[in-house]
């Protein structure tokens, strides 16, 4: 009688490289890239230890791929946000910022706060792929802050304002800690959408200013 085929063995390719591209993310957040092993990242999906190889290389280029996912979706959720053309600079701004924040901060949205920690263990051949991507999201945020530095509505520079923007958002992954539902007033803590009217209200001038 043949023997019961494992879940690695059968599922198809696509699904257990997402499968393994989501576990590794989680992992790499909560362990870091060097506090993972392969093995960690085949048990959590239920395969062999030596069955990630089949769709990586190594551990480097699944490090790589949890990357290029978050990226990818990001860009993906920031294009949908910025579907309405007719949507004024402040406005388009402010759904920037709290895309963003629910890139680091929803349920699930691993992949980006391992690029912030783990950026130096990706070797230089990987890191191309990464910043081709990386460039095409922030030059969405450019246009934006451009047209807004246009319009005098900018407190300082476009370019050093997108710097500080995402670098403020980005550090959020290290102390952001979401309100609890039944509680979030007087609680010391806010929400999202407060937190990205916060943040946007430090660098806009008001019209009347």
């Amino acid at each position: 009688m043949p023997s019961k085929t494992r879940a690695d063995d059968s599922a198809a390719p696509d699904n257990r490289r997402a499968d393994l591209i989501r576990a590794a993310a989680r992992l790499f957040r909560e362990k870091g890239f060097e506090g993972t092993t392969i093995r960690d990242i085949a048990h959590a999906v239920g395969m062999r230890s030596g069955s990630p190889f089949y769709h990586f290389s190594n551990k480097h280029e699944l490090l790589m791929a949890v990357m290029e996912e978050g990226l990818r979706l990001g860009l993906a959720r920031t294009t949908d946000a910025l579907a309405d053309s007719t949507l004024p600079a402040p406005d388009r701004l402010h759904r920037l910022v709290r895309t963003h924040y629910g890139i680091l901060h929803d349920t699930g949205s691993d992949f980006i706060p391992v690029m912030l920690y783990d950026w130096r263990s990706l070797p230089a051949q990987y890191k191309r792929r990464i910043i081709e991507l990386k460039d095409r999201y922030d030059a969405i945020w450019q246009r934006t802050l451009d047209e807004l530095h246009a319009q005098g509505r900018l407190r300082t520079d476009a370019k050093l304002a997108r710097l500080m923007i995402l670098g403020a958002i980005n550090f959020s992954a290290t102390w952001y800690r979401a309100a609890p539902r039944a509680k979030s007033r007087g609680a010391g803590r806010v929400g999202l959408d407060e937190l990205a009217a916060q943040t946007v209200a430090l660098v806009l001038h008001r019209p009347t200013d």
